[in-house]
C-alpha cells in the first residue's frame, strides 16, 4: 500500500471516528431510542464508491471497534457488528449489482444496519418481543440513508481521487 492510499484510509477512519462521537452528542431525532442519523456511515458509502469494497469494509470494521472501545460496552459492540455485517453485506451486494444509486445503496444499508441490530438484540435477550419495534427502525433506516445517500453520493462525484500511482 502506498502512502498516499493509506493517507486516504487514516484521514477516513478518522472522519468516521469524529463523526460517530458529533452523532452521539445529537439529542435523539424522535422520543424513540436507538433511532440515529447514521453520520459515520457517510465515510464508508463515500470509501465503498471510491476505493472498493475491501477498504470499505476495513473502515466499518474499524470504526466499529473503535467506537467500542472508547463510547460504548461489550454489549453495544455486539449490536454495532451485527448491524455492520447485515448493512455492509446489503450494500456491496447492491452496489455489485449495478442496478442501484448511491441512494438505494445507502437505504439499503440503513435498514439492515437496524435489521441486524433487531436480531441481535433479539438472540441476546432471547425474546421475539423487539420485533415490534422493527417497523420503526425501518422507517428511521430508510431516512437516514436517504440523508446518508445523498450526501455520499455529492462527495462521491465532487471528491477526486487520482491512480494511487
Amino acid at each position: 500500500m502506498n502512502t498516499k492510499k493509506m493517507t486516504i484510509l487514516a484521514l477516513s477512519i478518522t472522519l468516521a471516528l469524529i463523526l460517530s462521537y458529533v452523532e452521539s452528542l445529537i439529542p435523539p431525532l424522535a422520543a424513540i431510542p436507538g433511532v440515529k442519523v447514521g453520520l459515520p456511515n457517510i465515510v464508508v458509502v463515500f470509501v465503498l464508491y471510491k476505493l472498493g469494497w475491501k477498504e470499505a469494509l476495513g473502515i466499518s470494521f474499524l470504526r466499529v471497534i473503535l467506537v467500542s472501545m472508547l463510547f460504548g460496552t461489550g454489549a453495544s459492540f455486539l449490536y454495532s457488528a451485527a448491524g455492520a455485517i447485515l448493512s455492509f453485506t446489503g450494500m456491496i451486494l447492491l452496489k455489485k449489482s449495478g442496478l442501484f444509486s448511491h441512494i438505494a445503496v445507502s437505504v439499503a444499508g440503513g435498514v439492515l444496519h437496524n435489521v441486524g441490530q433487531i436480531a441481535m438484540a433479539c438472540l441476546i435477550l432471547q425474546t421475539d418481543v423487539l420485533r415490534f419495534y422493527l417497523p420503526v427502525l425501518i422507517l428511521s433506516g430508510v431516512i437516514a440513508g436517504i440523508a446518508v445517500g445523498i450526501l455520499s453520493s455529492l462527495m462521491v462525484s465532487r471528491i477526486r481521487i487520482d491512480s494511487w500511482e
